[in-house]
């Protein structure tokens, strides 16, 4: 069979880059991004839509490809990234991966898949291939991490996916916190608002770039990247789920969960156009079993002092009280066992293995 790589140049070729995973992959498990995130990145300056077509013409691969200055600047060198990639066999992956080295050239280090940067969405799972994937998280079939790597690429960041079948179990038993503290401190807990969702973002992700500095993947995400990546989210909020907490006035730790809408994307193929979206908002109330937690983190000078034990324990009352059975989480770096620490106390484990590649470039 031979491949050839072509850039998605229209939107005949658009629909087919965002058709060809509901294509590789299960119906049942495998989770798509919406199209309308696909077509935002195709509109974008210096972000490539590649497509792989075998010798009669069928999409059997894709990527995209770009930079981020930041990033270099986190890692300390300069990467060429790619994303979105999916491929039916090894020569397709290897014909995809050959694209990027070549307008990498200029560059150290390939690294991916991200999309477009770690933080916002990307990874390959390393296990869990029977379990179906979510929100904001990856899933591909088993024979995904050996074609990267045995096309010299080297597993970065690994990471696990996490699923908690809710226990019965009082919250209070589980996260013990001393109420006192709320006025000796001065925390006051604040929750998520679907009408002043758009002023909460600010607070929102100043927290989360000050908590996530640290971590080696993390590249700060600015409004604008925000705002894209949170589209949508007000009108599915469930506001008790949304929760920060203030010490003195000062936001200091958050916890950002959602409902796990992930069937309804699986459902319709991630086609998110005006009917679709209607009927997604109409039918909000059946997805209310399932939950993501998307994100949580503390500021720096303030970890360490229990506050997302309290977090903890008023999301776990909420989604109990809200008829939640289940929640996941995305994905958390194998060397930060404390992040975990909240799923192994609800008799949490991991559901997928999780990690990005990366590939010196000759």
């Amino acid at each position: 069979m031979t491949v050839r790589v072509s850039a998605v140049t229209d939107r005949a070729a658009l629909r087919d880059f965002c058709d060809l995973p509901l294509r590789l992959h299960p119906a049942d498990r495998y989770v798509p991004l919406a199209d309308s995130v696909i077509a935002g990145w195709w509109r974008r300056d210096q972000v490539e839509l590649f497509l792989a077509r075998d010798a009669a013409g069928i999409a059997v691969g894709r990527t995209i490809l770009h930079r981020n200055a930041r990033f270099d600047a986190k890692l300390g060198r300069r990467h060429q990234l790619f994303g979105l990639t999916e491929f039916r066999d090894d020569e397709t992956a290897a014909a995809l991966f050959e694209l990027a080295e070549n307008r990498g050239r200029d560059t150290e280090a390939l690294f991916g898949p991200v999309g477009l940067l770690p933080n916002q969405t990307g990874g390959v799972i390393t296990s869990g291939f029977g379990e179906r994937g979510f929100l904001d998280s990856a899933w591909n079939p088993a024979h995904y991490p050996g074609a990267y790597e045995r096309n010299g690429f080297v597993r970065r960041f690994e990471a696990d996916t996490w699923r908690c079948d809710l226990p019965d179990a009082d919250p209070d038993a589980l996260f013990s916190f001393d109420d006192s503290r709320l006025a000796a401190e001065g925390l006051v807990l604040r929750h998520g608002s679907r009408r002043r969702f758009a002023s909460q973002l600010p607070i929102l992700r100043a927290m989360l770039n000050a908590s996530f500095a640290q971590l080696g993947y993390y590249t700060e995400i600015d409004a604008d990247e925000l705002a894209a990546q949170t589209d949508g989210l007000a009108y599915l909020l469930d506001e008790a789920l949304l929760l920060w907490l203030e010490k003195d006035g000062a936001p200091v730790a958050f916890v950002v969960t959602v409902p796990d809408v992930s069937e309804f994307f699986m459902r319709v193929g991630g086609r998110l156009g005006v009917l679709n979206q209607l009927r997604l908002l109409a039918t909000r109330g059946r997805y209310r079993r399932d939950a993501v937690l998307i994100i949580k983190g503390t500021v720096p000078g303030e970890q360490g002092r229990g506050y997302l034990t309290l977090l903890s324990r008023e999301l776990h009352r909420n989604l109990r009280a809200g008829g939640y059975r289940t929640l996941r989480s995305t994905f958390v770096e194998r060397d930060n066992p404390a992040s975990a620490s909240q799923y192994r106390r609800m008799g949490g484990h991991p559901l997928h293995g999780y990690t990005f590649y990366e590939r010196a470039v000759a």
